[in-house]
């Protein structure tokens, strides 16, 4: 092995990786596509639903309207398809996604039109920032009413384009098959996305033939999956021959079910790894050179190996300014190889020295064998001097907390708590803020799947629809929504929808009374003035609302915790329970901070281990 490499035993050879959920999941949407009757005449509705069947749908999250409501008919006669009534569109959005990421299939929502589409506009954003795969059917008014200002008429082809992969219009009931077998096969190939499928009115009540395509013809569509050999031989060579390389891992080896092939070029390159916010579980945590998570929030060795790095090997991952700080002053000294299956990414924030267009998988399965020959050739890479250096940081600066001052609870120990206790195997879904970021802190991730959040668009009230989707997707697993009070009120009345419809997740949450992390920047940039952050959820005798109770509104059991001497013991009484949603109401403090940071918009040299101490490194060679 490499030496000063502390990772297992590398191999020389590659053997061709099995086929990614992705892969397998296209695959089986083609056999079904081969084995639908061709030639059926129906409504434009029935073959709507006969072509969700087709694609190998097994839920729908939605709500019916006017414009879909002629599709909400049909959808009662499948035996295929259940569809899950939601509260809201952008639950059915959210729900949507957290199932595409448990279930490795394409999530699928519908809504009416107008205010129905444009609630779905959220969680289209979301998911084409994070690369999630995932069709939404909105209904739209009459064809010839299109452009005539209708009741609840809204062009949302138009306000989605700049926000999802593609997006169709369908007036002729007979383009129904076709448009929907495309949409799926662009929202799951290339780089994973949203499409928007909007069928207007008039084409849903108009009779067809029905007839599923036995071929797709995209013209203009032809995602790059083969990486180029001459590319993959040049990588080798720098990572063969680097003193101070990082794997920088980003969602992308989730997108592509690159896990094991990744393990295998950690361990063969013996470089440390760092897993961005959207890879937490691409590697696992206890795997002995993984640094945990670059960034704003990241550890210390994750963002100083960056910034002192000689290479740095970026593998699905978009030099995101929450992982560079002040992009001129990221990674100054190091050469940059950049892999990804979007062209669009590469060289957009950071000049590349060698770029690598490909489906992660294939191209990592390419690298291993590559890599394998350059060290044959040359040797193994004296790292010894790299990780003397890195583990002297991790010794100096750990991931830690200091105890409140107010005595109120400590959420980074309720939430690392929740991770000793539901363990690898279980999946955490957070909302967005300083929850979200104890949650990537302090919850040791293991495998891929096990994290979901909104990473890109960083999107309150995420939590609760795509722990309820997830769950769907996944269902015998333990699914935690790991949630602010801020967040939860967003889209808590899901909780509803979990309820009625037999889907049990837990809820941690984190309960500050506040918008915590709008309000650490005010006390770090604001001078303590807490300008409209204060929510009332707690911390005294006015809770509004009151959590406990609004949980048992919903027909969920509902617990509080406001002593750390009852954390271990009510998190064990909600595992216990799995026939009905559970909501336990964290009472935390609302001075912690999460820590390290980097501001924005500050150089990563800058990191902050906590409030007013620096690391103190030599930061040149």
């Amino acid at each position: 092995m490499a030496q000063g490499h502390p990772a297992s035993d590398q191999a020389s050879t590659t053997p061709r990786p099995a086929p990614s959920p992705a892969h397998a999941a296209a695959a089986a949407a083609e056999r079904a596509r081969a084995s639908v009757p061709q030639r059926e005449e129906m409504t434009g509705a029935q073959s709507l639903i006969r072509s969700l069947e087709a694609a190998g749908v097994d839920t729908v999250f939605g709500i019916p309207g006017g414009a879909i409501l002629p599709a909400y008919d049909p959808l009662m006669d499948s035996t295929q398809l259940r569809h899950i009534l939601v509260r809201h569109e952008q639950g059915a959005g959210h729900a949507a996604q957290g199932y595409a990421q448990t279930s490795g299939k394409v999530g699928v929502c519908m809504a009416t039109s107008g205010p129905g589409a444009t609630n779905l506009v959220t969680p289209i954003a979301d998911a084409n920032m994070d690369s999630i795969p995932l069709v939404a059917i909105t209904g739209q008014v009459g064809a010839s009413f299109i452009g005539t200002d209708a009741f609840q008429e809204a062009d949302i082809v138009g306000i989605t384009m700049p926000v999802s992969k593609h997006n169709f219009l369908v007036t002729d009931p007979a383009d129904i098959p076709r448009v929907v077998a495309e949409a799926f096969h662009i929202a799951r190939t290339g780089r994973p996305g949203p499409v928007l499928v909007d069928v207007a009115k008039s084409a849903l009540q108009s009779r067809t033939v029905f007839e599923w395509p036995t071929d797709l013809h995209l013209p203009g569509y032809h995602p790059v999956t083969k990486p180029h050999s001459k590319q993959i031989r040049e990588a080798a060579k720098l990572l063969a021959t680097a003193r101070r390389p990082v794997l920088y891992v980003g969602g992308g080896a989730i997108r592509s079910g690159a896990a094991d092939v990744l393990r295998k070029l950690v361990d063969l390159s013996g470089a440390p790894v760092v897993t961005t916010l959207m890879a937490r579980g691409a590697v696992p945590d206890s795997h002995p050179q993984n640094l945990g998570m670059p960034g704003m929030h990241g550890t210390v060795p994750a963002v100083a190996a960056l910034q002192r790095a000689d290479l740095v090997v970026s593998l699905g991952a978009r030099f995101d300014d929450r992982v560079t700080g002040k992009l001129s002053s990221f990674a100054p000294g190091a050469a940059i190889i950049h892999a990804d299956i979007d062209p669009a990414e590469i060289g957009k924030n950071r000049a590349v020295d060698v770029p690598i267009v490909g489906d992660l998988r294939e191209t990592i399965s390419e690298l291993v064998p590559a890599l394998a020959d350059e060290h044959a050739k040359n040797g193994l890479p004296d790292l010894a001097g790299w990780w003397a250096t890195i583990d002297d940081w991790r010794e100096t600066y750990p991931l830690g907390y200091a105890p409140t001052a107010d005595g109120l609870l400590s959420p980074q120990h309720v939430i690392q708590t929740l991770g000793e206790m539901a363990g690898p195997e279980a999946v955490y879904v957070a909302g967005v803020g300083q929850h979200q970021m104890w949650a990537a802190q302090f919850i040791r991730y293991e495998r891929p799947a096990a994290w979901l959040n909104s990473g890109g668009l960083g999107t309150m009230g995420y939590s609760i629809p795509a722990a309820m989707g997830a769950k769907v997707g996944d269902p015998d697993r333990e699914v935690w929504a790991i949630d602010g009070d801020g967040c939860f009120q967003m889209t808590n009345q899901e909780l509803a929808t979990c309820t009625i419809n037999d889907i049990p997740i837990k809820v941690a949450l984190i309960n500050n009374s506040s918008l915590g992390m709008v309000r650490q920047w005010q006390t770090l940039f604001y001078d303590e003035r807490y300008s409209n952050t204060d929510l009332h959820t707690g911390h005294g005798t006015a809770r509004v609302p009151d959590f406990v109770k609004l949980a048992d509104a919903y027909g969920c059991v509902g617990l509080r915790v406001e002593h750390a001497s009852d954390v271990e013991a009510t998190i064990k009484k909600a595992r216990e329970i799995n026939d009905q949603p559970v909501l336990i109401d964290f009472n935390v403090s609302r001075d912690a901070m999460v820590w390290p940071m980097v501001a924005a918009g500050v150089s990563n040299d800058d990191i902050q281990y906590a409030q007013g101490i620096s690391p103190a490194w030599d930061r040149e060679d």
